[in-house]
């Protein structure tokens, strides 16, 4: 299993070694005992869900409103997608940056996202379908949202007509967010960081 770290601390890309013998071997597609000796701590995926979405389809940024400390693994099993990372927490030395990485169902790469990041994605492919592990559940209205096309973020997605819901569509910019006090935030060194929830 391959780890390579993102620009943003706390986002990291696992890809899986394939063996060149035939028949196929099985795919191990997480490795999350390999991840935590990057991450530095026990990593405890506990919940996980599927998206299945149309071509051109952009959604995001999500991240979670009241519980930071929930990270997420996710995966591109049909398709591919452009996968984005954006630091959201306030005190970051890379607060308001983003980056990407392409997911698909040939390389299997996975990508972990930790506490008080933000994610969206862009499908690539005619329907893609990625799953998602997480560290914690998400109650009904916990889940915040930062508009995917804020030009703060600088990012390019991989489509000339972002397909977006109406509830990504009426998001707030990061701007308007961190005005309202509704961004988790760094509350220690950067070696011991620790993030305290938004308000609601």
């Amino acid at each position: 299993m391959k780890v390579e770290r993102l620009a943003i601390e706390g986002a990291w890309l696992m890809s899986p070694s394939r063996a060149s013998s035939a028949p196929p071997q099985p795919l191990e597609w997480h490795g999350i005992a390999v991840l935590e000796k990057y991450v530095g701590h026990e990593i405890s995926l506990t919940m996980d869900s599927l998206s299945v979405s149309a071509g051109g389809s952009v959604r995001g940024i999500y991240y979670s409103g009241t519980i930071p400390e929930s990270a997420k693994y996710v995966t591109c099993i049909n398709g591919a997608v452009q996968e984005v990372v954006v630091d959201l927490r306030e005190g970051s030395p890379t607060f308001g940056c983003a980056d990407t990485v392409v997911l698909d169902d040939r390389r299997n790469s996975g990508l972990y996202i930790a506490e008080g990041l933000g994610h969206g994605f862009c499908a690539l492919t005619e329907a893609a379908t990625t799953v998602y592990l997480r560290s914690a559940s998400h109650p009904s209205g916990d889940e915040g949202r930062v508009h995917p096309l804020d030009p703060q973020f600088g990012i390019e997605w991989l489509t000339d007509e972002p397909a977006l819901t109406a509830q990504d569509a009426a998001a707030p910019t990061l701007a308007t967010l961190r005005a309202g006090g509704r961004l988790p935030r760094v509350t220690g060194p950067r070696d011991e960081a620790r993030f305290t929830p938004a308000s609601p």
